[in-house]
């Protein structure tokens, strides 16, 4: 379970005209195996324009409009980590 916070939901808000869903889906299952029962809740939201954007518990962690790149899925899992559990090691996506 998350310790020390009470939620940790993520939401990952795609372009479906892009077909961006299976970099979404991708990114979402790298995340739930990464953190499994520390994640609440995993959110993938259709949209459109173009986007890319992950957010933790409505704070953009990553938006591919603003970095003009997809996320790397090593920087989203440390960017989780650290706001959720900064103990937890990532293995080889600490490297």
């Amino acid at each position: 379970m998350v310790s020390g916070k009470n939620s940790c939901n993520v939401e990952i808000e795609y372009c479906a005209q892009c077909r961006f869903i299976l970099r979404a889906s991708w990114m979402a299952q790298e995340i739930l195996m990464t953190f499994g029962e520390n994640i609440t809740s995993l959110c993938l939201k259709p949209s459109s324009g173009g986007v890319f954007t992950i957010r933790l518990d409505d704070e953009v962690l990553f938006s591919k409009k603003e970095k003009g790149r997809f996320p790397e899925s090593k920087e989203i899992k440390q960017m989780i980590r650290d706001r959720v559990l900064p103990e937890m090691d990532l293995g080889h996506s600490d490297v």
